[in-house]
């Protein structure tokens, strides 16, 4: 099982490591600070041992890391991880963004199903299954989460059962969160947001996220 790092520390950018496995051009860590996309949440981009990471996959408790062919590590090797800290700041940012805005729909819109996510470094997007437009109510929802935003509360991220890998965000006095990416210490991190509603289809509504600083 490669040991999570960045749920320990989502802010820590450099890891000392040893490769436990090698597979041709798939590289496996001890441990690694390096997210794999899950959850909506794309990968970090970065580098093992200097060899830009080409891709990076779950695998079960494991995360694979793709590099190029003939990149010459082998097991035991000792090796240094390196993520893009701009990159991960955004995609957290933007995620927990994501996450709110998703709470406050569903909070306040009981029949809203979410059916898909995607949180990228420019913009994240929820999408909903929903026989209503939710435009109307849009400027309400993004000032609700732009509230609970601006009261920089601290953000709790833990274990629900650390023997599976399962773990949540919270905001106390709001919502518990069933969720396994990283996530900011404080919500005001995120700062000024911006919503924009997507017409994808009857009975679907996609709501889009945007970071305005």
């Amino acid at each position: 099982m490669t040991r999570k790092q960045f749920w320990d520390d989502p802010y820590q950018t450099e890891l000392a490591t040893r490769v436990s496995r090698v597979d041709g051009e798939r590289v496996w860590l001890e441990e690694t600070i390096f997210y794999a996309f899950s959850g909506g949440q794309e990968s970090d981009s970065g580098r093992i041992a200097g060899h830009p990471v080409r891709l990076a996959e779950k695998q079960g408790t494991d995360i694979a890391y793709t590099l190029d062919a003939g990149h010459g590590l082998r097991a035991g090797d000792a090796v240094a991880v390196e993520i893009d800290w701009p990159r991960r700041y955004r995609l957290m940012r933007l995620h927990f963004a994501a996450e709110l805005v998703l709470e406050v729909i569903c909070q306040q819109m009981e029949d809203a199903e979410k059916i898909g996510a995607h949180i990228a470094e420019d913009k994240a997007r929820i999408d909903f299954a929903l026989d209503l437009p939710i435009t109307p109510l849009l400027a309400d929802i993004a000032a609700a989460a732009q509230r609970l935003i601006d009261d920089d509360q601290p953000i709790v991220s833990a274990f629900s059962d650390q023997a599976a890998g399962r773990r949540y965000w919270e905001l106390p006095g709001f919502a518990r969160v069933p969720c396994g990416g990283t996530h900011l210490k404080r919500s005001g991190e995120v700062g000024r947001i911006a919503l924009k509603r997507r017409n994808i289809g009857k009975g679907k509504e996609r709501v889009e996220m945007y970071l305005l600083d």
